[in-house]
Parts: C-alpha cells; structure tokens; sequence
C-alpha cells in the first residue's frame, strides 16, 4: 500500500506499508484456496466459508486501522486505488493448481474492494499489464518519462518495489481524477 499526496501535476508519496489481509496465525488463510484444495473432499465447503469469513475479518480491520492512522496523521484518504495481476474468471482454468491461485486473486481484490466500500471511498481496480500505458494516456505524460518519475518518486524509501511503484502510479492517477 503507497499513500500519494498532492496533485497529478505534482503528486508526493508519504508513505508505505503492507496491510494483512490474511491472519498468519491460521493455517491456509494466505492461501485458502490451496488449502480447500487439499482437504478431504467433505470438509472442502466449510473449510472455505471459514477462510473466507476469516480473510473479510483481517481485511476489513486492516483498511480501518490505516484510515484511522491516517485521520490520525492528519491525512485524508479520498480514493483507492488497487493493482491486480489478472482478473481472469477462475472458472476457465483446468489445473487445480493454477485455479487455486485465480480463486485466491479474486478472492483478496473483491474483499478488498468490498471493504473499501464499505469505507465509503471510491475504489478503482487496474490490471498490472499496461498500466503504464493507460497510465501515460490519463496524466498525459510518456510512458518513459512516467517510470522515471515514479522511480523518483520512492526513491526515499528505498527500496522501491516494482508492486509498490505500480501501486504508486495507480494512486497518481486517482488524484488526477
């Protein structure tokens, strides 16, 4: 998670962190789905209403701690932004294996997304592929100069993930909004 500040003229970072949104302390709820994968069949169903159940929980209270450290700090958050690696339909997927990790994406985005509306913030979803480009078109700036500047933009909390860059340009583009 990045906080950005300012205009999409001159936008700041002011933070970043990683909020859970799985409980470390429960066996299969970073993965529930592999999990569920591998259970006995008639526990399959219930295993996966709990790891759901338990992932709403630690997602919801995770957005509400950082809202309310940011109040706290003075900040007003007005908009997220989320990064998604795929938004593919899990149900197209033949290897279980592969469906476990589309089924865990979607799982985490629409909780997330859930929780943020329920926040009562605006919440705009992208696809990691492209968004650069995308990206280029809205705050009408090239493509190369963007990477340059979103590096340049973290370069005090080095280091600066790609994740947390992409999440960065997301949020830049919320606030040209």
């Amino acid at each position: 998670m990045v906080l950005v500040t300012g205009s999409a003229r001159v936008p700041r970072v002011l933070d970043r962190r990683v909020i859970d949104l799985s409980d470390a302390s429960v066996p299969g709820s970073r993965q529930p789905y592999h999990a569920v994968m591998y259970a006995r069949r008639a526990d399959r169903s219930s295993l996966e209403r709990r790891l759901r159940s338990l992932v709403e929980r630690v997602t919801r209270a995770s957005l509400a701690q950082l809202l309310a450290a940011y109040r706290g700090e003075g900040h007003a958050v007005r908009s997220v932004a989320l990064v998604v690696g795929s938004v593919i339909d899990p149900a197209r997927i033949g290897n279980d294996h592969i469906r476990a990790h589309a089924l865990e994406g979607q799982l985490f985005r629409t909780v997330l997304e859930g929780a943020v509306r329920r926040a009562r913030l605006p919440c705009a979803t992208h696809l990691e592929r492209g968004l650069y480009d995308r990206a280029a078109a809205r705050l009408r700036r090239p493509r190369a100069r963007l990477k340059r500047l979103v590096t340049e933009l973290g370069r005090a909390l080095s280091p600066w993930r790609a994740d947390e860059k992409t999440a960065a340009l997301a949020a830049w583009m919320a606030l040209g909004r």
